[in-house]
């Protein structure tokens, strides 16, 4: 067991942290219950401040969750999403062992109208899929999605083809769509009562707004408004010096 070293310059709450933070990724589950503050004093004998002051830092950093007057508990893992190159929500869970699901919950053929049309660069009467989703992983809603795609394109799209699948799966197999590029615009925001009735937060909890506009050659093929839960998303960008 790793012991703090309190003649280090290190402050004593930092090597706390690190200590808990390799108990957490090497032995501890999502949602397991660490030990209590009394007991991680006795272990390893520093102040009821110290530890706080870790268990804070901890919280703060997305390592913990308290619930109050039960204890502390390990948070579930963020999805740490690249924005370096395309991505599915579908595979993005996989990969740190969740698993993906998206429950539609509208589907409908409607006019552009005019913000869409300017989008799609299109006439208004034109027709557009609206598409709602929410997506899960292992049944905890993670993202609320609203897409839409150009009628003419994918004519003939069902709700069914896009249940238990993902989308990009059945644009790609099905309307052999080629995928060019992607632009995305992200926004802080507060939740809406609406948001946070699908999402499961409460209403003014911090999310982020995701614009996507996907593009086939230089034609726009989709644009989706995504709110992501400010608590299961971390977002990270590569910047090169050229």
């Amino acid at each position: 067991m790793k012991v703090i070293d309190k003649n280090s310059r290190i402050p004593l709450y930092l090597q706390l942290m690190d200590i808990l933070i390799e108990k957490i990724n090497k032995s501890l589950g999502e949602n397991e219950q660490l030990l209590s503050e009394r007991e991680i004093c006795e272990i390893y004998d520093v102040s009821r401040t110290t530890v706080r002051q870790a268990l804070d830092e901890l919280e703060r950093d997305g390592y913990i969750y308290k619930v109050h007057g039960k204890g502390t508990f390990v948070a579930p893992k963020r999805v740490n999403q690249d924005l370096v190159s395309f991505y599915s929500f579908t595979e993005e869970m996989k990969k740190i062992g969740k698993e993906p699901s998206s429950q539609i919950v509208g589907f409908e053929i409607i006019q552009s109208g005019d913000k869409l049309a300017s989008k799609f660069k299109m006439k208004e009467e034109d027709l557009v899929y609206k598409i709602i989703r929410i997506r899960k992983a292992d049944n905890v809603p993670m993202m609320y999605e609203i897409t839409y795609l150009p009628f003419e394109r994918f004519e003939g799209l069902s709700k069914e083809q896009l249940e238990g699948r993902a989308m990009y799966d059945v644009l790609t197999k099905e309307y052999n769509t080629k995928l060019t590029f992607a632009e995305e615009y992200f926004e802080p925001i507060l939740t809406n009562k609406l948001e946070s009735i699908y999402l499961e937060i409460h209403e003014g909890a911090p999310s982020l707004k995701i614009e996507r506009y996907t593009y086939e050659n230089s034609k726009l093929i989709e644009y989706t408004v995504g709110i992501a839960r400010g608590d299961k998303f971390k977002y990270r960008v590569q910047l090169k010096n050229n």
